[in-house]
């Protein structure tokens, strides 16, 4: 099934919103490419898996709009320096990054049928499990963080307290995402009807 929801044709205009932004997404890299530096196209790089995800699961058009629009909006932030020039801008994006990755990772999950499908479980469940994901994320993040500054720019900024706040405002999207997971239609009803 999933396969199938990848190769789907778009079908509603929200959908075809969401394939135009992934493509943008594809254009960044190049954008980035040819007009700044080669890590910005690599962190844009970085996106363009996660912009596919949300189209293999089968989510509703404005959630996929959203999730992939967050992932740009969050490599672009690195393009133009907006973490360090915006005091309160590193926090928001790894809490609304966070919730929107940790939501995604646990529908692809259902889907793999590696946990139960959204309104089969308990919501402690589903918001335990969504957490977890959340700040597995949010550590792997900052583990690239922290490769990125050890091995390939130190201008990457890497520092004990900033690491410790972005996960901990990450895990609390985190867990803001899994009563989404639970009580939102995040899915599209043919999808629901094909996971359970």
């Amino acid at each position: 099934m999933m396969i199938e929801n990848f190769l789907r044709r778009p079908q509603t205009a929200g959908e075809i919103i969401a394939d135009a932004v992934r493509v943008f997404g594809v254009l960044s890299v190049v954008i980035a490419a040819i007009w700044f530096e080669l890590t910005d196209a690599g962190v844009l790089a970085f996106t363009l898996p996660g912009l596919l995800i949300p189209r293999f699961i089968g989510v509703r058009a404005g959630v996929d709009v959203a999730f992939c629009l967050t992932l740009l909006i969050a490599a672009w932030s690195n393009v133009f320096d907006l973490y360090t020039r915006i005091g309160w801008w590193d926090l928001a994006v790894h809490f609304v990054c966070t919730a929107a990755i940790a939501a995604v990772c646990y529908l692809l999950f259902s889907r793999l049928r590696f946990v139960p499908a959204p309104g089969e479980n308990a919501v402690l469940g589903a918001v335990l499990l969504t957490t977890m994901l959340g700040l597995a994320m949010s550590a792997l993040w900052e583990m690239v963080e922290w490769f990125g500054h050890a091995f390939i720019s130190e201008d990457i900024f890497v520092a004990y307290g900033d690491t410790i706040a972005d996960m901990a405002v990450g895990g609390l999207g985190a867990v803001l995402a899994g009563f989404a997971v639970s009580f939102l239609p995040l899915l599209r009803p043919e999808t629901v009807q094909a996971t359970r």
